[in-house]
């Protein structure tokens, strides 16, 4: 999953930036207002963390222009405020939820996991297909009851696919999902990736539709070995 994080505390934006990525989130982090907008235009966020308090245009702006843009990204306003007022304000705006700080990463981890289940139209905390059970949570996929060890970005391309199990993701949107600003990508990274995920659950799992992408197979073609 890809984060925005719109935070201009260098030691809290560094922190969530780095922390995140065991949970299975890469975080791009811009540190004002201005470079937000330009983030928000240029790319696509499964969420977006945001602090109001920012440099030449701040949070609550950034989250107004959003939503008349019709930019419905699931937003958690990060704010060292806790009035009452200000969460109001925040929430009227058309933030999703309000985390004052200091917050412990893992709470930050978790509003992320059940924002997306909400925003995603899913009550199971889990993500599943066939036999293919992803526990975001704890970042562990289990395959045919069989706990499957995964790196993380292996883990990143399965949780991308497993979320839109009948969509075909092509190679760059898959890179999108899965890699940040800073990350470097080879050519094939992708198809690394792929190929390690179907040596580790079954070379059906995952279909290569020719010149469009990859997609999950269909539930009964996902247990060919």
């Amino acid at each position: 999953m890809r984060l925005l994080l719109i935070e201009d505390d260098y030691m809290l934006g560094n922190s969530i930036r780095t922390g995140f990525y065991p949970y299975g989130f890469t975080v791009d982090w811009t540190q004002d207002g201005i470079a937000a907008e330009a983030a928000l235009a240029a790319e696509t966020y499964s969420a977006v963390l945001l602090d109001l308090g920012l440099p030449r245009k701040s949070g609550l702006e950034v989250l107004k222009k959003m939503r008349s843009d019709s930019n419905g990204t699931p937003v958690i306003i990060l704010s060292a405020s806790d009035r009452v007022l200000n969460r109001i304000e925040g929430l009227d705006a058309g933030a999703d939820d309000y985390l004052s700080k200091p917050f412990d990463l893992d709470e930050l981890a978790a509003r992320v996991r059940a924002l997306l289940r909400r925003s995603g139209g899913r009550t199971s905390p889990l993500l599943t297909h066939g036999d293919i059970h992803f526990d975001p949570a704890s970042n562990t996929v289990a395959y045919k009851g069989k706990n499957i060890a995964l790196s993380s970005r292996e883990l990143m391309v399965l949780a991308a696919l497993i979320e839109k199990p009948g969509a075909v993701l092509s190679r760059a949107q898959l890179v999108d999902k899965v890699y940040g600003w800073n990350d470097e990508v080879e050519s094939n990274t992708i198809e690394v990736h792929i190929h390690a995920l179907r040596k580790k659950l079954s070379p059906g799992v995952i279909r290569n539709i020719r010149g469009l992408g990859y997609m999950l197979a269909g539930e009964e073609n996902s247990c060919v070995n």
